[in-house]
């Protein structure tokens, strides 16, 4: 391993904020996803997907990346477009919330949100570059799988849209 992934990578959560570092610690592991894209006039395409998340940053931070449609370099997925990026979710104690950030290069896409649980859910929320709210949440989350929800919300919007959907599954070993 070189250094730059032996020091990015850690064993497991800070003891500092250990608690709630699990909200996003109990997704570390690698998933297998079944990805539903939903267009605006009603259309929907499916593509198996993975997801693989990490501790890092001396167990202050989780890490993860998201491959859709598997494998990487296939074809273009309907509406939603292939997906190779990473997000970074770190914990700030200051605002009881998590920093999110989401890069795409690929697709040039780019996302901040802030995180928080909300109930059994973990709610994310954020604004694109051209103004449109997103809300990105982990619902029905148990210690094998979870299902995750991305919407926009356009500003001129009063109702959220379904963007995708990601039934995702843990690996068993």
């Amino acid at each position: 391993m070189t250094d730059f992934a032996r020091l990015l990578h850690a064993d497991g959560p800070n003891r500092e904020h250990a608690a709630a570092l699990q909200l996003y610690g109990r997704f570390v592991g690698d998933w297998d996803a079944e990805i539903t894209a939903h267009g605006p006039d009603g259309t929907k395409h499916a593509a198996p997907g993975e997801i693989h998340f990490g501790w890092v940053l001396e167990g202050r931070a989780v890490q993860d990346v998201w491959m859709i449609p598997r494998p990487a370099g296939s074809p273009a997925f309907p509406i939603a477009g292939n997906w190779y990026g990473t997000t970074l979710r770190v914990y700030d104690p200051t605002i009881a919330a998590w920093r999110i950030s989401w890069f795409d290069p690929g697709r040039s896409v780019f996302r901040q949100q802030l995180g928080r649980p909300q109930g059994a859910d973990i709610v994310q929320e954020g604004t694109t570059e051209a103004g449109e709210l997103t809300r990105w949440s982990f619902t029905e989350i148990t210690g094998d799988s979870f299902h995750w929800l991305g919407e926009v919300k356009p500003a001129t919007a009063t109702d959220w849209r379904f963007v995708v959907d990601v039934k995702a599954k843990r690996r068993k070993a």
